[in-house]
């Protein structure tokens, strides 16, 4: 920092030195004005119970089985596929928050508000983990308050991130970024011992809500082991890490662990991953209790203990080599290599790559810097670990953009000690248009402000008409006015969309067929082959699973792959107002971007002569 800057002459005021002791109790007080803030811009969408992903709508379904009765450790989703009901892979460990405030908020406001209220509030709780996180990650790094400007580079410049925390997303994301915001923190702790024991709960919580992050707590134990390969002096931050990983996930499965993952998948923290997490543990708390001089013969037992793991993985459980959802291969190439977010960046579109690459890059250079800087200090050996864990959630970008979330949070730290170079630097200029534009430019760049601003106000890489049209679409037919005027008639089982299911279970009173999940295949490609094959196809199908109902909402994203694949098909037939007679449109309101058929299963007779 340059001598005399603005911000180091601030840093070093009493009454700044004061708030810095208090920097928990004031990065609170930042997330409850966030709350608030929160609750009043997203009033009316949580008022109508905006669920936006089909995961947040199944959540909702699973905490209400829940509340009505249905075991703790079963979490078949009775409404979807009837009656044997579809297998989700989830634990219960999120749904505690939600019910939690339901049943709290019921006596109050009723069940219904409850509900709304409850999944506006849940998804901002873990946002107070992951500030904490943050905050205490810049402070033992970057030094004094520039725990506020992370906190200010989160909230504004995580786009990605911070939609995770958002009313009404309540699915598990938020929780397990929670967590990572803490793994970083714990492998930034200067005191060894509690630094792995935060890594270590951390990743055990984050494995028991679900795998998604398992890349990341492998490579938080990797970067543990490394440095305890380093200086055996980091041998209690690995003791500690090892029995609270390998307890955690323990303890994590027993109390979480539904009846369908007590078999050996490969999609959640079940007997397999359980294995994995308990041996490592127990290896790395041996290696850490021997902790020999020598640093070539702990590179060489650490080598030797992962090794071990492999060849266990492999030879006990092969069926896990390959992809962990163990779809067949028509599944996987009909649908599961279909989903956006599970392509890598680079085949996203620009207006959409670039706003999510910009932080995660400046975090990374920042770190660099940051690490060089610090090189033959004490400081040195807190940054590596950052530098190492904030490279491998930007290179994680290359394999799916659905590690956006995680690449910006943790490009924090990095962005923050960047900005704590350049901005004193601008503030300090000689020169006014230095200080004042000069420090707009700075905080825009060094935030990543200025990418959503460039693509917003340049017009780069507009939507296509025809994408319009299709956002349209999807964002009309699962609204509750389309949905509800479903209820007027009697619960039944409704044939509609895979992405459709799960939002229509939640808002109304009837079953549906399919949703997106990949553990039961056999209904979702039951769906795609009935609107791509023939008429009767479809009927036999639709007969099969019991359906009265067909509902469709013309040029939803989904309505347009069974068009583009199947033409002359089904649901093509359809949307050219091709309709078999044993399919009777029903009356919806007008406007209805939705169309709803009564199925009929009686065998026309046959024509009497004149």
């Amino acid at each position: 920092m340059t001598e005399g800057s603005p911000l180091q002459n601030a840093a070093t005021h009493p009454l700044v030195r004061e708030l810095d002791r208090y920097w928990l109790r004031l990065t609170l007080l930042a997330w409850l004005a966030v709350v608030i803030w929160f609750l009043f811009d997203r009033w009316n969408a949580i008022q109508w119970l905006s669920l936006g992903d089909t995961d947040d709508n199944m959540r909702l379904a699973q905490v209400r089985a829940l509340l009505h009765g249905q075991g703790w450790y079963d979490l078949r989703q009775y409404k979807l596929n009837p009656p044997g009901g579809f297998d989700i892979h989830w634990s219960r460990i999120v749904d505690l928050p939600i019910a939690a405030l339901i049943l709290i908020l019921k006596p109050f406001v009723g069940i219904a508000q409850a509900e709304r209220l409850a999944c506006g509030i849940a998804p901002i709780l873990p946002l107070s983990i992951a500030m904490v996180g943050i905050a205490a990650t810049a402070r033992r790094l970057v030094g004094g308050m520039a725990w506020t400007l992370a906190l200010v580079f989160l909230l504004a410049g995580c786009t990605s991130t911070i939609l995770m925390f958002m009313p009404d997303r309540i699915d598990h994301h938020g929780w397990q970024l929670a967590m990572l915001s803490l793994t970083v923190a714990g492998l930034a702790d200067p005191k060894g011992a509690r630094g792995g024991a935060i890594v270590g709960i951390a990743s055990a919580v984050s494995l028991t809500i679900g795998l998604e992050l398992l890349p990341y707590a492998a490579m938080a134990g990797a970067i543990i082991a490394l440095r305890w390969v380093w200086d055996r002096a980091d041998a209690p931050r690995m003791t500690v890490y090892a029995l609270s990983l390998a307890g955690g996930s323990a303890l994590g499965f027993a109390l979480f662990a539904s009846n369908a993952n007590q078999v050996l998948r490969c999609d959640a923290l079940t007997p397999v991953w359980l294995s994995v997490m308990i041996a490592a543990g127990v290896l790395l708390f041996l290696l850490g209790r021997l902790s020999p001089e020598q640093r070539w013969v702990r590179l060489a037992l650490a080598v030797v203990a992962g090794a071990a793991i492999v060849i266990g993985f492999v030879l006990l459980f092969p069926q896990c080599l390959g992809r962990p959802e163990q779809v067949s291969p028509e599944l996987a190439r009909e649908w599961l290599d279909n989903v956006r977010e599970a392509r890598p960046i680079y085949r996203h579109a620009f207006r959409t790559a670039f706003p999510i690459v910009v932080l995660p890059v400046i975090g990374l250079i920042g770190a660099l810097i940051a690490t060089w800087r610090a090189r033959g200090t004490a400081r040195a050996s807190d940054w590596v670990p950052v530098l190492l864990f904030c490279s491998f959630a930007a290179a994680m970008l290359l394999w799916q953009a659905r590690a956006a979330p995680a690449a910006q949070l943790l490009a924090v730290p990095g962005a923050t000690a960047l900005g704590w170079i350049v901005l004193p630097w601008c503030l300090n200029s000689r020169l006014l248009v230095v200080r004042v534009v000069g420090t707009v430019i700075a905080f825009l760049t060094v935030s990543g402000l200025f990418s959503g601003l460039a693509i917003k106000y340049l017009q780069i890489d507009q939507p296509s008409k025809r994408v319009q049209i299709v956002n349209n679409a999807s964002g009309r037919c699962p609204t509750i006015p389309a949905l509800a005027p479903l209820d007027k008639l009697p619960a039944q089982t409704i044939f509609t969309f895979v992405d459709l299911g799960p939002r229509l279970i939640t808002v109304t009173h009837h079953n549906a067929i399919a949703g997106p999940y990949h553990r039961n295949g056999d209904a979702i490609l039951d769906v795609q082959h009935a609107f791509k094959g023939t008429p009767e196809n479809f009927r036999a199908i639709a007969k099969r699973h019991g359906a009265t109902l067909l509902l469709i909402c013309p040029n939803m994203a989904e309505s347009t792959i069974y068009r583009s694949r199947a033409p002359g098909g089904f649901y093509d037939q359809l949307a050219h107002n091709k309709v078999p007679d044993w399919l009777e449109q029903l009356p919806l309101p007008k406007k209805s971007p939705l169309r709803l058929f009564r199925i009929n299963y009686d065998e026309k007779p046959e024509p009497t002569a004149g």
